[in-house]
């Protein structure tokens, strides 16, 4: 009797959540040519120092030590898990030259010391975690007092009256040969305390589906809630920078420093907070 043959897993059980992602979600070479370039604007020289808070895959770690030998970057995160993915796939990546110049710590952004940092990263809207406005002062006061004197808290915000709304977008995304499609839904908003339900899905091109790879519990911050938080911790200046669009009216990832905002649907903008 001729064996079954077995039955090849589907590609959602077979791909890897942080790849997916990373492709989805994270450029790290635009994050850091702002960073870079934002900084050098303000203090007149290059950075060489760099915390990412709430680092992941320490993704944006590997990027800034790649671009000068005098680079040095620090990744925070409380996930075991995905900090040693980012060591096994990204630091594995680089020269080992590199990689001494990147140190991983597994512990909270609201206990951990570092040396004075002059660029303290805290992108994908990661510090709405934070749900409790003490929290999160709290955290930029952390912040604040271990940025060295020329430096500069960096971080991005979304808004638009979509925000608010419980909705789904799309978006398909190729790798290689394969073609699978982001999904990013906004489950629960609660326009009370602010809270906000988030999940990232992907599905593939054999109809499967990895559901709620990345779940987010966050609060809705406003721009000048932030704002006026990062001022009572004591930054000197907050500065916006909001992205323009295309003659298509696509966003044309070019952030530049504004006054005023403009009330679109959906918005993401750059946030710096000089010591």
């Amino acid at each position: 009797m001729a064996k079954r043959k077995k039955k090849s897993p589907s590609m959602a059980k077979s791909a890897d959540r942080h790849h997916l992602y990373e492709l989805s979600v994270q450029c790290a070479e635009a994050e850091i040519d702002f960073v870079d370039d934002t900084y050098k604007k303000i203090q007149g020289r290059r950075a060489k120092r760099l915390r990412e808070d709430f680092c992941g895959t320490a993704n944006v770690c590997c990027e800034w030590v790649r671009r000068r030998k005098s680079n040095h970057a620090i990744g925070i995160d409380l996930d075991k898990e995905v900090l040693d993915w980012g060591r096994d796939n990204q630091l594995q990546r680089l020269k080992s030259s590199q990689q001494k110049r990147i140190r991983l710590i597994e512990d909270n952004v609201l206990s951990a010391e570092t040396e004075p940092m002059q660029i303290i990263s805290a992108m994908n809207f990661s510090y709405w975690l934070f749900k409790e406005r003490t929290a999160l002062k709290n955290y930029f006061q952390r912040v604040h007092g271990q940025l060295a004197e020329d430096g500069i808290l960096f971080m991005d915000a979304y808004g638009g009256y979509d925000s608010y709304k419980e909705i789904e977008e799309e978006r398909e995304i190729e790798d290689g040969d394969t073609l699978f499609t982001y999904i990013w839904e906004q489950e629960k908003y609660d326009p009370i305390s602010g809270n906000l339900i988030c999940h990232i899905h992907f599905e593939f091109e054999d109809g499967s589906r990895m559901e709620r790879a990345f779940s987010y519990d966050w609060r809705l911050w406003s721009l000048p809630e932030i704002h006026e938080l990062l001022n009572e911790v004591g930054f000197s200046k907050v500065t916006f920078y909001w992205q323009g669009f295309d003659d298509d009216g696509e966003p044309d990832g070019v952030f530049l420093p504004v006054r005023e905002g403009e009330a679109d649907a959906g918005w993401i903008c750059y946030i710096t907070a000089e010591k």
